[in-house]
């Protein structure tokens, strides 16, 4: 598209029709104004308010969490609790069988 025939058809239009007395005084200079005072939204400030919006849940749900773990473990006192680094190692062996069996 060749722009310097449209440009130059748009010029002659806008000098065929002057303004009338219709228009307020310094209408494009306050539109004009108004265009050039808008700022660019800032992204980052987007990013940092959805951010503290998500951390009040993010320390929330560890906190209760914990306090279920900690009532679980209290409400059954009585209840035999299996040390975790036995309970780990027959896991893993459990898989291994005989040493016979491997060869």
């Amino acid at each position: 598209m060749n722009l310097e025939p449209l440009r130059s058809k748009l010029l002659a239009a806008a000098r065929a029709h002057p303004p009338s007395d219709r228009v307020p005084y310094a209408f494009e200079k306050r539109i004009l104004a108004r265009l050039t005072g808008r700022s660019l939204p800032d992204h980052w400030a987007f990013w940092a308010r959805a951010l503290w919006r998500a951390a009040a849940p993010c320390v929330a749900l560890p906190l209760l969490l914990g306090v279920w773990s900690f009532v679980g473990a209290q409400a059954f006192p009585g209840a035999e609790i299996q040390d975790l680094d036995q309970h780990f190692e027959q896991t893993m062996l459990a898989t291994i069988g005989e040493p016979e069996e491997l060869w």
